[in-house]
């Protein structure tokens, strides 16, 4: 990005109104915002309980935890841009000065063999250090990182739920009810043992302390 640097002021921001065409795209996928919404999508799905809680709810309840465990982040990217912004009325350097914590939240949270895979794409010999590395490279990898991480995640939320859905099919099966659909049956012990074990909040604690 050192060439932007030298672009005309005119030039600078067309560079960054494309930039804020992305920021939908950044907050949904350079962010925590990714696990959050997978977790959150799998547990209704496991619950059975169709549109209950609406979409919209877990969207909002994933971009409040977003910026509760990005808050630091994003105090940093605005701390590390204004300076730079403020002393050479630079766009383009303080962009590329900003996006510094969010490259270092995003490295933090990548497995080492999905960086390796798209460093070695992109560079014909191994970058030296972590600064060589761009915003660009790093972005994917955080995104199959954080795909896997919320898979797993879930699958770990989903297993409870299929083994009551067992035994509820097996207790039907033994007593002859045929008619009856075991999802249905066992859907409100879904949400008695949920309830009892205060399952939402142990979910999203969990999900905030794996940020820490």
């Amino acid at each position: 990005m050192d060439f932007l640097k030298d672009l005309n002021p005119v030039l600078q921001m067309l560079v960054v109104m494309s930039v804020f065409s992305l920021l939908p795209f950044m907050f949904c996928c350079m962010t925590s915002f990714l696990r959050f919404t997978i977790v959150f999508s799998m547990l209704k799905t496991a619950l059975g309980t169709q549109q209950v809680p609406p979409s919209i709810v877990i969207i909002g309840l994933s971009m409040i935890l977003t910026f509760y465990t990005m808050s630091g982040v994003f105090q940093k990217m605005y701390e590390y841009g204004s300076g730079p912004y403020q002393s050479s009325k630079n766009i383009v350097l303080a962009i590329e000065q900003g996006s510094k914590p969010l490259k270092e939240f995003m490295m933090k949270q990548t497995r080492e063999s999905d960086l390796a895979f798209f460093v070695e794409l992109s560079h014909k010999t191994p970058p030296k250090s972590p600064e060589e590395i761009n915003m660009w490279e790093v972005a994917p990898a955080y995104i199959l990182s954080e795909l896997k991480t919320a898979f797993e995640i879930g699958f770990i939320v989903f297993v409870p739920f299929i083994v009551l859905d067992l035994i509820v099919a097996n207790i039907l099966l033994a007593l002859g009810m045929f008619m009856l659909s075991p999802t249905i049956i066992s859907l409100p012990f879904k949400l008695l043992i949920f309830i009892a074990v205060d399952g939402w909040a142990l979910i999203v604690q969990g999900l905030v302390q794996s940020y820490n």
